[in-house]
């Protein structure tokens, strides 16, 4: 899986699943570096193949609607935007 890492804080496993064209996900990605948290995202869109099959069975894991954002804190998954549900998961 090609994850890309954005440095910050540690507060455990921060893992996003989002698409590179999507105006939530990038909400998402834009919370998570205003809180200076540390985490690692898939744009799942420019994936292809088996690797894109292999992310999407990981989401499916976690969400079987296979929506985006899907955010995975520590186990904890957050489907789509919400902002107090990712700030209470990342203790922040």
């Amino acid at each position: 899986m090609d994850k890309k890492y954005m440095d910050g804080e540690k507060r455990g496993s921060v893992l996003l699943f989002a698409l590179s064209t999507c105006g939530w996900c990038s909400k998402v990605k834009n919370l998570l570096s205003e809180l200076k948290v540390a985490f690692e995202y898939v744009d799942v869109d420019k994936l292809k193949g088996p690797e894109k099959d292999e992310v999407m069975d990981e989401v499916k894991k976690h969400n079987p609607q296979c929506s985006f954002p899907t955010i995975v804190i520590n186990d904890q998954c957050i489907v789509g935007f919400k902002e107090i549900a990712i700030r209470e998961a990342l203790g922040k």
